[in-house]
């Protein structure tokens, strides 16, 4: 089978769990092969793949977001677009349903010369002049026009393509990513599955909240708006999995037919990681977050943690392991409050051999505000290497045993909450039975529920599920 995988500002060239999870996936089906359409904010015309190309990856499509930025733009023109057509357009703002096979038409039928020409034109204008007219009275004409002009113009740049012929469409997240396989299954009939590692609408809400560029009444315009592009996804997918079933219950309260979900856990090569090749250091308490250093894996609640936990346990020692080159901006903040804490044996060791490192580490910390299922904690367990993380995602579930008998294999904090964190980290260091108790269970936990076959075995009958049920487009009198 031919399927064209599907990922927004990730693979292949970022490196963390969804890219990993990707890399997995296509290398351990070498019976199908893969077509890579990679969604960017910026620019990744030449630069290096992160992950070695396998040899079943037949193509590799780029969209870049900003591509459109510097066209010379022709104000004013006409594209005469019928009454239908601008409700589709209005609908994306505020409306209760889009017709997303009328939007989908406009844009493939090459009746648009360009986005920024069509979002100058009398035609924007008047969708604009509509929306504050009808919905929006108090806001200013000239605010709503170009917070709106930023808001749909990735939308726009993404639908006006002609997605690769494949057998079946992945998207790895809903938003940009859903709609290209739902654009997909318009352009060609063919099945379309979905898969979330975190709920992309709830990740996109929090960061609309802390932007202090959005002004407060576009901020739910902007939430409703990446609510409505989820809806498109989960109204149009055959399949739709999660990696957990609370994951996969708010899928379920934003919109998405339950008959459609079902949980796929994420799973590791167990064999890979060998406990009896862990080599504790002889002295010290080793305490490390594998990550990258990016805002949403706050990694400042770790710092402060770390400067908390040095003054209760003098010989401990930090490592925050992982590239930090994806925002240097915030990598620079954290060097400064690390160095402001004053703390001691603290290293950032970008981009390295992790598995190095999880054989000495006595403790791992995760402080995510948001999270999937995290590959570095199953990691970690299979090197019985206890946890102390944030109550993010499946993290509760994997370290406390909601589900199984396994036992404890860590603890659980409030998101950024970083004394408690501290505190966690301290009594783990202090306990040595403990530690090993939790590794013991975590390594069980792992081996029994979360193996690399099982969940390559669940995608394949997923994919096989879409297949023979999937794949038929909706009719233009269909709407979402």
């Amino acid at each position: 089978m031919k399927i064209c995988l599907i990922s927004e500002g990730a693979y292949p060239y970022v490196t963390g769990g969804v890219s990993s999870w990707i890399q997995s996936m296509i290398l351990n089906m070498p019976e199908h092969e893969f077509i890579i359409y990679s969604i960017s904010a910026k620019e990744t015309k030449g630069a290096a793949w992160k992950y070695e190309k396998p040899p079943n990856s037949l193509e590799m499509h780029d969209v870049f977001l900003g591509a459109y930025v510097d066209e010379n733009i022709r104000a004013g023109k006409r594209y005469n677009i019928t009454e239908e057509e601008k409700e589709a357009f209005l609908s994306l703002i505020g409306g209760k349903e889009t017709n997303w096979d009328v939007l989908f038409q406009f844009f493939v039928s090459g009746r648009v010369d360009s986005i920024l020409n069509f979002l100058a034109s009398k035609d924007f204008f008047d969708i604009v002049r509509t929306l504050c007219a009808n919905r929006f009275v108090h806001v200013p004409f000239t605010d709503m026009f170009w917070a709106l002009r930023s808001m749909v113009l990735p939308l726009f740049v993404c639908i006006d393509q002609k997605m690769p012929e494949a057998d079946l469409y992945h998207s790895v997240s809903t938003g940009y990513a859903g709609v290209l396989g739902t654009l997909a299954k318009h352009q060609y009939n063919k099945p379309f599955v979905l898969t979330e590692h975190g709920i992309y609408t709830r990740e996109r809400e929090e960061e609309i909240i802390k932007a202090g560029w959005i002004k407060g009444y576009f901020k739910d315009i902007w939430i409703d708006y990446f609510y409505k592009l989820s809806q498109c996804a989960y109204e149009h997918a055959d399949r739709v999995s999660s990696l957990f079933e609370g994951s996969r219950q708010i899928q379920i309260e934003l919109g998405c037919p339950a008959d459609k979900t079902s949980t796929i856990a994420n799973g590791i090569d167990v064999g890979k990681f060998h406990v009896q090749n862990r080599k504790l250091k002889e002295t010290g308490i080793h305490i490390g977050a594998v990550v990258r250093v990016v805002p949403i894996k706050d990694i400042k609640t770790v710092i402060q943690s770390f400067a908390i936990v040095q003054q209760e346990i003098e010989d401990a020692y930090f490592y925050i392991i992982g590239p930090y080159e994806e925002d240097e901006e915030y990598y620079e903040e954290c060097v400064e409050l690390a160095e402001s804490l004053s703390i001691r044996n603290l290293v950032f060791t970008g981009a390295v051999n992790v598995q190095e490192y999880l054989s000495f580490l006595d403790i791992m910390v995760l402080s995510s505000i948001s999270e999937g299922q995290p590959l570095v904690i199953l990691e970690g367990l299979a090197m019985e290497i206890p946890f102390v993380s944030t109550d993010v995602g499946s993290c509760a579930e994997l370290l406390l045993g909601t589900y199984d008998s396994f036992g404890q294999a860590g603890t659980i904090v409030p998101v950024m909450h970083f004394h408690l964190m501290a505190n966690d980290i301290v009594a783990l260091a202090r306990d040595r039975e403990r530690r090993q108790e939790y590794g013991r269970n975590g390594r069980e936990r792992v081996t029994s529920l979360y193996t690399l076959p099982g969940m390559i075995e669940r995608y394949n009958h997923l994919y096989e599920e879409a297949k023979r049920d999937g794949g038929h487009w909706l009719s233009a009198e269909t709407t979402v």
